[in-house]
């Protein structure tokens, strides 16, 4: 079996504020998914696309249950930055957005990184890594 493409679903609580917080990052929308129950935004050079569903409708069309994001992570996803400064760049920016610092920039090996939650708990990092 080949798969063409992964893509994430994230369960969120607000549309316009999800909207909002990704867009002031400079994430692309993708608009070939136009809906009042979710956003979509493509991610990196690969188009990565995570579509946020409001919570209730993703649990129903799913029948699943998600995860309380208060009280633990499922996923962490991350993002490259090119350089230590562009971490910085970044950490900037997420705040601005309305974005939470879960973690302090730090030194891992040879890399620099940062943590952060977006509105709704879902975890990411941006890591710079030399050569990567």
């Amino acid at each position: 079996m080949k798969t063409k493409q992964i893509w994430a679903n994230l369960p969120i609580a607000d549309l316009e504020r999800t909207t909002k917080f990704y867009e002031e990052l400079g994430f692309k929308s993708n608009n070939s998914v136009k809906s009042d129950e979710l956003v979509s935004f493509s991610f990196g050079e690969n188009n990565f696309i995570i579509n946020f569903f409001l919570k209730d409708i993703l649990e129903i069309n799913t029948k699943m249950k998600f995860s309380d994001l208060k009280t633990g992570k499922e996923i962490i996803f991350s993002l490259s930055a090119e350089s230590k400064e562009e971490v910085d760049e970044w950490m900037k920016a997420v705040e601005n957005a309305g974005g939470i610092i879960t973690t302090a920039p730090y030194t891992i090996e040879e890399g620099y990184t940062f943590g952060f939650s977006d509105p709704d708990g879902h975890a990411f990092n941006v890591l710079y890594w030399p050569g990567m």
